[in-house]
């Protein structure tokens, strides 16, 4: 069976496009929406979806707990962080 690339919320497409801006730039990637992706890095690529993940993740944390704190090295995926750099 192969998986639809349809989003499951089309709704939610273009927060996670706004989300996916406002990461690359927090890490330094500046003008990643008008950016030819294939010429950054797999690593560079992969940073940004995996603060997308943990900005996620943290997000619901925060929801589930009620609190509205806005660090990030609180959860418990970014503990863990094997590309934090010191």
């Amino acid at each position: 069976m192969s998986r639809s690339r349809k989003p499951v919320n089309p709704a939610a497409q273009q927060a996670l496009e706004q989300l996916k801006l406002e990461t690359a730039a927090e890490i330094g990637l500046s003008d990643y929406k008008n950016q030819y992706k294939g010429a950054l890095t797999s690593a560079d690529n992969g940073r940004v979806g995996g603060h997308m993940v943990r900005k996620m993740i943290e997000a619901q944390e925060q929801k589930f707990s009620g609190t509205t704190s806005q660090n990030t090295s609180g959860t418990l995926t970014a503990k863990y962080d094997a590309n934090k750099k010191p």
